[in-house]
């Protein structure tokens, strides 16, 4: 009988298949792996293409497509190679699910197998490729990057280097800090080169290896407008739209890797990690490790250069970043009078399908307070975000529209607020919400793009069942309309819907509490968690992570949907048609106007009760 999607029999994680061992290989066999691998690059080139399918346990299998292949063709052949029927599965590639042809897919993307059962359970374990037939398994090399702009020259370079130390038996380490799975490969000196970050070893992700298990890929994660396992192409985004290395951001791609480090999680025994570990594919994020002194939570901020603290906020408000905190902006000694240099990383959480609340550390430095030079003013009006979407699209062709809509959106508004002289702070204010009475209200960014959308409502351009910002089931997003109706009350833009201050960054903390008490064996675990979602996640309007037992889980962890409560969405873009949005957009920039004339009234107010200037 074929094994059934959501049956709790054991498998075990798809198995790449090598000619060659990764430690140990004789130099003749190496030769010969590599001449084949050649082979096989130089015929896709000529005359098909190459896949990554991966499934939402976390499953990666590498496919050579030919142009007779069609989705029919594909789930057949997934069928043999994992053992399991895909009649009632779906393949999709970023927003759109293939029905049958193949065309719109690139050279060496992935898809991800979805199953389209209504109650999917978040246990069930990876399948691996039993297929006989070698044609179906994954001939790829240890190491493949998934893309080819010219800017991942640099990771090529670092991915020959690993895999030679890999082949002399330097294995990679696991990086034990933080919620996600994430491991420094080597060289063969021992230096670390790479941080890699697979995408099913995330948050909440199948085969987390720190028990924050509950959820499949594709579904909503630690940030309910970022899915489980599209942190690592975000983080790609973000090296992508650092032009001529602006911001320093480290060069990062998205790679399929091959190595029996990888936390496999057996769905069987409570998703914990396999005893037995296996040589397993993972879809991941690898970025160039650069060697620092301290991270900008270690250390005084008054020695940053205003150029790098400005540098990195005009990319963080262009990518909408919603977890810029001390610990992910790296901090490096140079020269010898105490100068420093700022590498920022850590952007998985960065142009969200909707808006939210970001956080911005350097929001409070003085630095941000200055303004932008020359040099900077000139580098933001360059700035085309509609270049920059079809970039994204060509490099990147799994993100979502809806991703490109808040990069649109956030440019847009950078480039208006530095013509209109404001700073990078006041830009900053702008897009952040904040928290009165225990309620969270929308930014002024969110207020100016609900006028937008009401004002180009009431034209009868929108279709009534765009009406409604909030809940559309295509969205699959369990995003909390309540707040929506109590701000937008009909006397709501009668008074003045722009706020003035930072955001209270200790407010909703102090205001969360537990639901149910912690086992005493669980205490110093959750509090880490928990101190780590304050560094990291901040403002996420979440509850602390628990670790409690529960008697719905075989496990004994909370599901995630229990561990995280969903913040709230004033407005989102994704569900505007293509004219509606164009609309939109020009009724958003005309509204902004008026919106930077209050917020430079605001500062000009709040600084003469103060008796503070804008000066470092």
């Amino acid at each position: 009988m074929s094994r059934n999607l959501d049956s709790p029999v054991q498998t075990q994680m798809a198995v790449a298949v090598f000619k060659t061992p990764l430690t140990g290989a004789n130099n003749m066999e190496g030769k010969q792996h590599h001449r084949q691998h050649h082979q096989q690059k130089l015929q896709r080139q000529s005359s098909g293409r190459r896949v990554f399918v991966q499934t939402e346990t976390g499953c990666v299998l590498g496919m050579e497509l030919d142009r007779s292949d069609n989705v029919h063709t594909v789930k057949r052949r997934l069928q043999i190679a994992l053992n399991f029927p895909t009649e009632e599965s779906s393949l999709t590639y970023g927003d759109m699910v293939l029905t049958n042809d193949l065309s719109a897919v690139r050279n060496d993307s992935p898809l991800l197998l979805k199953r389209n059962f209504m109650h999917r359970s978040s246990s069930t374990p990876c399948l691996s490729p039993t297929g006989r037939d070698l044609q179906q398994k994954d001939r790829s090399g240890p190491i493949e990057i998934l893309g080819q702009s010219e800017c991942f020259s640099v990771v090529k370079q670092m991915v020959k280097d690993i895999v030679k130390a890999m082949k002399l038996g330097v294995d990679p380490l696991p990086v034990h800090s933080g919620l996600g799975g994430a491991y420094y490969f080597r060289n063969k000196k021992g230096d670390s080169v790479a941080i890699v970050k697979p995408t099913d070893e995330e948050p909440f992700a199948p085969n987390n290896p720190k028990g924050f298990v509950g959820k499949a890929l594709g579904q909503p994660g630690l940030k309910s407008s970022v899915r489980v396992g599209e942190t690592g192409f975000r983080e790609v985004a973000a090296y992508l739209l650092d032009y001529n290395r602006f911001a320093n951001v480290p060069p990062t791609a998205l790679v399929k890797i091959t190595h029996s480090v990888f936390n496999v999680n057996d769905g069987v025994k409570g998703n914990k990690a396999r005893e037995k570990k296996l040589v397993s594919s993972k879809i991941a994020s690898f970025q160039k490790f650069v060697a620092h002194d301290f991270d900008a939570s270690d250390h005084g901020t008054s020695s940053f250069p205003v150029a790098s603290v400005h540098r990195i906020g005009i990319l963080d408000v262009r990518i909408f970043n919603t977890d810029r905190h001390g610990g992910n902006l790296l901090v490096k000694k140079v020269g010898t009078f105490g100068e420093v240099e700022l590498i920022p990383i850590d952007h998985g959480l960065c142009l969200p399908e909707t808006l939210e609340d970001p956080y911005f550390e350097w929001i409070h430095w003085p630095q941000a307070s200055i303004p932008f030079s020359d040099e900077e003013i000139e580098y933001i009006q360059k700035l085309d975000p509609v270049k920059d979407c079809e970039m994204l699209r060509r490099e990147l062709p799994m993100i979502r529209e809806a991703c490109l809509r808040v990069l649109v959106l956030c440019t847009v508004f950078l480039k208006e607020a530095a013509s209109y002289g404001l700073c990078l702070a006041e830009i900053g204010e702008m897009m952040t919400r904040e928290f009165r009475g225990g309620e969270e209200e929308p930014s002024e960014l969110e207020v100016v793009c609900i006028e937008a959308k009401r004002s180009v409502t009431e034209r009868d351009v929108f279709s009534p069942r765009s009406d409604v910002v909030i809940g559309e089931a295509e969205f699959q997003f369990d995003l909390d309309c309540d707040e929506l109706e109590s701000v937008l009350t009909d006397d709501y833009f009668t008074r003045n819907p722009f706020s003035n201050g930072r955001s209270s960054l200790g407010k909703l903390e102090e205001s969360i509490k537990e639901e149910e008490d912690e086992d005493e064996e669980d205490e110093d675990i959750t509090e880490k968690a928990n101190t780590h979602l304050s560094d990291t996640g901040r403002k996420n309007n979440t509850k602390p992570l628990t670790r409690g037992k529960s008697e719905n889980t075989s496990s004994g962890h909370k599901s995630a949907n229990e561990q995280l409560q969903v913040s709230a969405s004033f407005v989102k873009v994704a569900d505007m048609k293509e004219d509606e949005w164009v609309l939109f957009l020009e009724r958003f920039q005309e509204l902004l106007g008026p919106a930077f004339a209050k917020r430079k009234t605001a500062t000009l107010s709040k600084r003469q009760r103060l008796g503070t200037s804008c000066q470092f």
